[in-house]
């Protein structure tokens, strides 16, 4: 198979779907790789790199484009490159499609297979792909909330882990899976009090045994979320229904309920956010303020660690791509329930539920495809 790998041209996204190493991979299994020049510099991989590896260097991306059989990405295609999508072509990057109706029709027009890295899931519910990325995220939730409760940023002033005789700072984290046990672990360690808030009372029995004395666990009810945001100084968003639009859990009205200078960390945003007031926003303009609570949406926080997460992505997806390129999109997907569950578009077709549901749309059986 012929593989592709354009340069991000999202702004301030820096990752690249494919290290040297996988290139190295996919060249040894007899598949030809092309990708575009300074694909990988933003993680700090030079196009010699790639070279060494068995890869031919495109000078441009519509090259890679016309050429490839299967694109590898890491953020979904921006409307500059709708128009490369072509039918038949296999597309493997996250697409996060119910969060833009405009991006779900542009895919289904093209006639392109549409293979989303974040409903890649397996039997125990475990979503392999997005994992790595949710680490980061979480991690980063903390990190930059931290900062932008600084006061010369427009913050509270507060200092997460306090000092002796001063109360630490007080985060609040909506939902527990692995953004918001990610979240947690890193605000425990700074010394901050933490409220960790989930609806499954099993995932919450888990986190409780395994989160350190700094770290409560409360069941999520829209009347507990309004009295936890009242003396919050950190809030990170931190939910997720798998291919779905988030569900709106803090609205335009609590704001009134946080002190002005309070932080809220979306990291639902990629599916639409879970804060009404959240629209995202980029790493050069990352915060915006309403009603005195400072707003950080950024759709691409892994991006500004491309280094870390560019190794840690490609540790995931390799395996993945390498049956899609070894056996073709249908055999490799009859073959790995998992892998099939990540496929989105068919052929002009929706064929992930929570998508069509998203925007009212028919939803077709992938298998009818994929037998077909």
């Amino acid at each position: 198979m012929l593989i592709g790998v354009p340069k991000e041209i999202k702004p301030e996204e820096y990752r690249v779907a494919l290290t040297p190493a996988g290139a190295e991979m996919l060249t040894q299994s007899g598949h030809e790789l092309v990708v575009e020049k300074g694909a990988g510099l933003g993680s700090g991989f030079t196009d010699d790199f790639y070279e060494n590896a068995g890869a031919t260097i495109l000078d441009t991306a519509d090259e890679v484009w016309a050429r490839a059989e299967m694109i590898m990405k890491v953020k979904e295609p921006i409307a500059p490159e709708w128009p490369r999508m072509r039918e038949g072509q296999v597309l493997f990057t996250y697409f996060h499609f119910a969060a833009s109706e405009e991006l779900t029709n542009a895919c289904v027009d093209s006639g392109a297979i549409a293979i989303a890295y974040e409903t890649v899931e397996l039997e125990t519910g475990e979503l392999p792909l997005l994992t790595p990325m949710s680490e980061v995220a979480g991690r980063m939730a903390v990190q930059e909330g931290a900062k932008y409760l600084e006061k010369p940023q427009g913050g509270l002033g507060v200092l997460l882990g306090g000092v002796p005789g001063v109360n630490p700072g007080k985060v609040v984290i909506l939902g527990g899976g692995v953004v918001g046990t990610n979240a947690a672990k890193m605000a425990a360690g700074l010394g901050a009090r933490v409220a960790l808030m989930d609806i499954d009372l099993e995932r919450l029995r888990y986190l409780d045994d395994v989160m350190p004395a700094n770290v409560t666990t409360l069941f999520s009810t829209r009347y507990a979320i309004r009295k936890q945001v009242e003396d919050a100084d950190l809030i990170v968003g931190a939910v997720l229904i798998p291919g779905a639009k988030a569900p709106s859990l803090i609205t335009r009205e609590d704001l009134s309920l946080m002190r002005p200078g309070t932080v809220i960390v979306d990291v639902a945003i990629d599916q639409g956010g879970c804060v009404e007031t959240m629209k995202p926003t980029t790493h050069d303009d990352p915060v915006y303020t309403v009603d005195g609570v400072i707003h950080y949406a950024v759709a691409n926080m892994p991006g500004g660690v491309p280094r870390s997460s560019t190794l840690a992505l490609t540790n995931a997806t390799l395996p993945y791509a390498v049956s899609l390129a070894n056996k073709g999109w249908k055999k490799a997907c009859a073959d790995d329930q998992a892998l099939k569950l990540g496929v989105n578009v068919v052929d002009g077709h929706v064929v992930y539920q929570g998508v069509a549901d998203a925007f009212d749309m028919e939803c077709r059986n992938v298998d009818d495809f994929i037998s077909g």
